[in-house]
């Protein structure tokens, strides 16, 4: 497909960012999704007292830039090949800027829940922790009510509005990460319905939302002229700035389009786009997501529709708070931890753990890791919830426990997929998988066991999110129709339920609700603050 006399779309490239809670990963990315440069920086999260949580927005633009730079002089793609820039990644976390884009002040990331008192005072009460008269409000216009613990987008507003005033009159727009990036592209303000989902302002009954609803904005306590304008999600904001352009070494008329969750990039970049087309992300965190055509919610099993990919779609939307990072946690605390003790300080590499995890069988001796390290989101809410290695013994060794945390976070999921499916009404299959937990493939044949489905994972399943991007910019310029995405992108490799385990994995996950049904008390009680 072609426009005009323009190069076939295979040979114009996306600027795409996907802006991970890990840290931004730049790549040059074709309008079908090839994948010509990328490169991941770290960056730091710094925790507050009161359960703070937050990063420097200026460090992701200047490392941004930097990596830009650097794709450019590398040549992996001509300047002139450059058509447009996309933004995905993080979300429900907030940037105070000034008029012109800067920060004011750091990120509040999705982790920060020092606003919760203040949510809890607009949203607070006895039912599920929500007044009667706020939750029916929230349910019927947005289909999810904000967090009372103060971990999304209208908790951090309260926050800087209530108890870091000097930042508060310092800023011009609170903007989701995403909408912030776009901005220092192209100095416009701007956001999307996909974009400021967990502000949790818009009325969602009908998708096409074109501002954010007046009776949920009051009822919120924000101010309202700091919330950024809305354009239809999947549209131009508008051209690189000419002296961002000359910075960077792209052109000044390559288009910006509306940033996306990186929910939204996923399942672009998983080819999981038509109704019912499941996708599932093993990264830092885990969801199992997929298209659907009417709003809805499970207030119960925190499940629920936001706008979706096209004005006339929603996306089911989830979030379980540690899945790969239980593995990071296993890695640098208990397996190599730096802590003066031989012989310390050597991080093992993953693949190094999945080797390992191979030498015992199905079921990890018997031994059950629960994956809920920050608390759980879906399909329980409880943010006091922790986790742990049950059922240990002598014979226990470290290939147990690495194998058990595979299997924990796959049993979490089975728990998701059994309340995804009740809320879809129907087997989910196949599921698509992508993230950097899928690039083994002892946890993708782990999880087609114990989820009792057959999974297929996307080539390249670490890059699904930039791939996501760059497609979405082709379809937002018109070059790319929805209906063909699945075809743009490839799967590496299919893993079915071996039948042989099925009866092992089906006994142990019969244990793992009752576990938290066991533990729950306990958990309040030891974790409070939470």
């Amino acid at each position: 497909m072609t426009t005009g006399g323009a190069p076939p779309r295979e040979e114009r490239f996306v600027l795409a960012v996907d802006l991970g809670t890990g840290g931004p990963k730049v790549g040059l990315v074709s309008l079908v999704g090839r994948v010509a440069w990328q490169d991941h920086i770290p960056v730091k999260t710094n925790w507050k007292d009161g359960g703070g949580a937050v990063q420097d927005a200026d460090e992701w633009w200047q490392i941004i830039c930097d990596a830009t730079r650097r794709s450019m002089a590398e040549g992996a793609v001509s300047q002139d090949q450059v058509v447009a820039v996309s933004v995905t990644g993080q979300w429900a976390s907030t940037v105070p800027v000034d008029v012109e884009g800067r920060p004011v002040s750091d990120c509040v990331m999705w982790m920060d829940t020092r606003g919760g008192p203040h949510s809890r005072r607009a949203l607070g009460g006895p039912v599920a922790g929500y007044a009667p008269a706020a939750a029916a409000t929230w349910l019927r216009r947005s289909g999810v009510p904000p967090s009372t613990a103060g971990d999304d987008s209208l908790g951090h507003m309260l926050h800087l509005e209530k108890d870091q005033p000097l930042v508060a009159k310092a800023a011009r727009w609170y903007l989701e990460p995403v909408d912030y990036l776009s901005m220092r592209f192209t100095g416009v303000a701007a956001a999307s319905p996909a974009s400021m989902t967990a502000a949790w302002l818009t009325d969602t009954r009908q998708p096409d939302i074109r501002d954010y609803d007046p009776v949920l904005v009051r009822r919120s306590g924000v101010d309202a002229s700091k919330l950024p304008p809305l354009r239809p999600t999947g549209s131009v904001v508008g051209t690189v700035q000419a002296g961002v352009a000359i910075e960077l070494g792209i052109p000044a008329s390559a288009q910006v389009v509306t940033g996306t969750p990186d929910l939204h990039s996923a399942a672009i970049g998983s080819g999981a786009v038509l109704d019912y087309e499941p996708h599932m992300v093993i990264s830092t965190t885990s969801w199992i997501s997929c298209p659907v055509e009417k709003k809805k919610t499970d207030l119960i099993r925190q499940l629920a529709t936001v706008p979706g990919l096209t004005p006339d779609r929603y996306l089911l939307v989830n979030n379980q708070d540690t899945a790969g990072r239980c593995l990071e946690w296993l890695r640098d605390n208990i397996v190599a931890p730096d802590d003066g003790l031989p012989p310390g300080g050597q991080h093992a590499a993953y693949e190094a753990l999945i080797d390992l995890a191979r030498t015992v069988p199905a079921g990890s001796g018997n031994v059950i890791f629960t994956p809920w390290l920050m608390g759980e989101r879906t399909p329980i809410a409880d943010r006091h919830a922790r986790g742990g290695f049950h059922n240990l013994s002598l014979s226990t060794d470290r290939a147990h426990l690495v194998r058990s945390v595979l299997e924990g976070v796959a049993y979490n999921s089975r728990w998701l997929l059994n309340a995804v499916e009740r809320f879809t009404d129907r087997r989910l299959e196949p599921i698509r998988l992508i993230g950097g937990g899928a690039q083994a493939d002892l946890w993708c044949q782990i999880m087609a066991d114990v989820l009792d489905r057959k999974i297929e994972r996307v080539a390249q399943p670490l890059h699904a999110n930039l791939r996501g991007a760059a497609i979405f910019a082709g379809i937002a310029l018109g070059e790319v129709r929805t209906q063909e995405v699945r075809s743009l992108v490839d799967v590496d490799g299919v893993f079915r339920p071996d039948p042989s385990n099925r009866a092992v994995y089906n006994r142990l996950f019969a244990e793992f609700p009752k576990l938290y049904k066991a533990q729950k008390g306990m958990f309040a009680r030891l974790n409070p603050s939470r």
